[in-house]
């Protein structure tokens, strides 16, 4: 199994080592040993049920919402260990924003969307709570269509608008990563272009690990591509290389449609 590749000197921001998952007694994730560099896009594809969507939320815990889930090895954000001993879960998420499938803004304003995280955490003065919105919809693609009429409820926004305004709101505590849970797959081709573009902007400025049924969008959006197939990492590599050359003949089947 490939599982580490050269980085060409850009350091991982997010690692994983020997890291297994179960979901009670059923196994979920085997093993895996991985490293993503920091400021790229890095693409987790496969078939459904292979554990691309456990693997990408064991990145900032999110499973530990679900009863009976075991973990055992190693995540790195950085040189931090997330399921090492006196963690933060609260303040890694902060660090580790993501994006889900389904956009799901909240019932109130664009700016109360965007300003609800920075109010948790405890920010009060308007002014700078104005900076942080302007500046979060900026980065996600948003304010020139918004600018107008901040305080329209985010609910009221196209489909595409609502999962930038999504995006808006996880920059608006200053992540280092942001994880896409499918994030273009209810979206029109139109929207979706707008999606992948932002992601090629955003990685100026974070690590962005996606999970895409969509190998074409894999293949325009990601800088790496691990493919996993029944719990386990089968291979991770540069994204055209993989795509033109890979080296396991499971991966060469799943790029080619010959299963999934």
């Amino acid at each position: 199994m490939l599982s580490t590749v050269t980085t060409a000197g850009v350091r991982p921001k997010l690692s994983t080592k020997n890291l297994n998952l179960f979901y009670g007694s059923k196994q979920a994730l085997n093993d895996i040993s991985v490293n993503m560099p920091e400021h790229r896009v890095t693409a987790l594809i496969g078939p459904s049920g292979c554990g691309k969507s456990t693997f990408l939320r064991s990145l900032n815990r999110m499973n530990d919402l679900i009863a009976n889930v075991k973990v055992t090895g190693s995540v790195f954000v950085g040189d931090v260990d997330i399921y090492g001993e006196r963690i933060d879960v609260v303040e890694l998420r902060k660090r580790v924003g993501m994006i889900f499938q389904k956009s799901n803004p909240f019932p109130k304003s664009i700016y109360d969307n965007v300003a609800y995280g920075p109010r948790i955490n405890g920010v009060r003065v308007k002014r700078v709570l104005d900076e942080i919105v302007e500046r979060s919809l900026r980065r996600a693609a948003l304010w020139e269509e918004v600018s107008g009429d901040l305080k329209k409820s985010g609910l009221a926004l196209s489909g595409g608008q609502q999962q930038r305004l999504c995006i808006a709101r996880a920059l608006a505590v200053d992540p280092e990563v942001l994880l896409m849970d499918e994030p273009a797959s209810a979206l029109d081709p139109i929207a979706t272009a707008k999606i992948e573009e932002l992601m090629y902007e955003l990685k100026e400025n974070y690590t962005i690990v996606i999970v895409t049924h969509n190998m074409q969008q894999a293949a325009r959006v990601s800088d790496y591509t691990a493919f996993f197939y029944m719990g386990k990492l089968i291979e991770y590599d540069e994204t055209k290389r993989l795509f033109t050359t890979p080296k396991q003949k499971q991966t060469e089947e799943y790029i080619t449609g010959r299963f999934g």
